[in-house]
């Protein structure tokens, strides 16, 4: 292709992206069966020719738009996806066309100024200590890892221990102490580290899935504890100095699961339900939850940022050493410049703006949570922040409930299981919802709880 072919497809893109944009709120969440069955069109043999990457592109978009879930508008509440801001999106297309690689700020002296900058104000606006700088990674579960490694390392270098250089075989065992309500990607971490899914020490947990302090074990040696910022089903918060007091009493590090919730600490109003939370030695989030940057935009966030080396630096004669180059401090080589995405987004929020948004979410839950009791449905949690966990009658009314929501196209609930009972859950992270669709979804949500009886 020629540079006047290429912009031409540029701009084609664009436009196409921006009719996608402005035609959600016309259709249903969910695509139709029509759309998804159309989607046998991209079952073709892999082509003997190069073809033309216009008539590439508008496959995609006429085959694929309509069968794409409706995540970026305001009406999804299935699963903590924010939707793409749109400051943050237009980033992210100009640093597809930058193609930069981030792993070095030999190789992007750019993407390397972008993610100092993005760090601090990241450790300013979640309240962080200052010092503490900000990794950006492949999504939560990255994060998780990349703070469960370090931790590792670090407790057992206090016992005398060089993991990252001899393995664990013959280590002294490492007591990680996490919730019964633990995300499923702190087990995934653990297991990937080498520290076992089923060796945890889990602790009981309240009716909302708060540690209950008063329960911590009586444990001796290197000691991880796994804190929760935002449980994923009720949105509760740990209650972190009594547990950050008890680990450092025995020289653990306390981590923070913070995916959801360590954006809390930006609002001035709910800021309250991370107190003590700065405490801790590393903490992982998700940019496209809350934040609303496109998805693979993990953060893990830590006190000390050397402390990331052992286990991820990357070793060879042709590699310079940066100190704080993203190749050395998390598990990939080659990687996107995912801290423009963060940066374009805070620039565009600014502090009240991030505020603001983690505000209206919530409120908006409060909304779902007081709508739904008025119309004689149990709403499971405390709505502290954006989750609100719903129950009916019977196991078999829940499913019929979330089947008929999902099938209307108004809106898109998703199921869990609460403490062993069936239950449906509506996370509310996109800065595109409104009032106008919070009432649309509660009215459809109403009338299928009644149709379901």
């Amino acid at each position: 292709m020629d540079l006047d072919e290429t912009s031409a497809l540029i701009r084609d893109a664009a436009e196409r992206a921006a009719a996608y944009h402005a035609n959600l709120d016309a259709r249903g969440v969910a695509p139709t069966a029509e759309a998804l069955a159309a989607l046998a069109s991209f079952d073709e043999p892999f082509p003997e020719q190069p073809s033309s990457a216009a008539e590439t592109l508008d496959l995609l978009d006429r085959i694929g738009s309509p069968a794409t879930m409706a995540t970026t508008g305001g009406r999804y509440f299935g699963f903590v996806n924010g939707a793409v801001l749109p400051g943050a999106m237009a980033a992210h297309m100009l640093a597809t066309a930058w193609d930069q690689n981030a792993a070095l700020s030999a190789m992007s002296p750019l993407a390397s100024r972008v993610r100092a900058v993005a760090s601090r104000w990241l450790v300013e606006a979640l309240q962080l200590p200052r010092g503490a700088e900000a990794m950006f990674v492949g999504g939560a579960t990255v994060a998780n890892l990349c703070g469960l490694a370090a931790a590792r390392d670090f407790v057992l270098a206090q016992s005398g221990w060089d993991a990252a250089a001899d393995g664990l075989i013959g280590a002294p065992p490492v007591t990680v102490v996490v919730g019964d309500q633990a995300h499923s990607t702190i087990a995934k971490s653990l297991s990937i580290i080498g520290l076992g899914r089923k060796r945890a020490t889990i602790v009981p947990t309240d009716e909302q899935g708060r540690i209950i302090a008063a329960r911590l074990p009586h444990v001796n040696g290197p000691l991880i504890v796994v804190t929760q910022a935002g449980e994923l089903n009720t949105g509760a918060f740990d209650p972190f100095p009594e547990i950050i007091d008890w680990a450092r009493e025995r020289r653990g590090w306390v981590h923070v699961d913070g995916a959801i919730g360590l954006w809390a600490a930006a609002s001035p109003t709910r800021r309250y339900l991370t107190a003590g939370i700065a405490d801790a030695d590393s903490w992982a989030t998700d940019g496209h939850k809350w934040l609303n940057v496109p998805y693979d935009s993990g953060i893990i966030l830590i006190r000390d940022a050397a402390l990331l080396r052992p286990s991820m630096s990357a070793r060879a004669d042709y590699l310079p050493d940066g100190e704080l180059d993203p190749m050395h401090h998390t598990p990939q080589s080659s990687q996107r410049a995912r801290a423009i995405d963060v940066w374009a987004a805070l620039r565009t929020l600014g502090r009240t703006g991030l505020a603001e948004l983690v505000d209206r979410c919530s409120d908006h839950a409060c909304r779902f949570a007081a709508g739904l009791r008025a119309a004689g449905i149990e709403v499971l949690n405390e709505v502290v922040i954006n989750q609100v966990l719903v129950g009916f009658e019977d196991e078999a009314t829940t499913e019929r409930v979330i089947a008929r929501i999902q099938r209307s196209g108004e809106c898109w609930c998703g199921g869990t299981v609460w403490k062993g009972r069936k239950a449906m859950r509506i996370s509310v992270s996109s800065w595109a919802t409104t009032s106008d669709d919070v009432e649309r979804s509660l009215t459809a949500i109403i009338a299928a709880a009644r149709e379901s009886k």
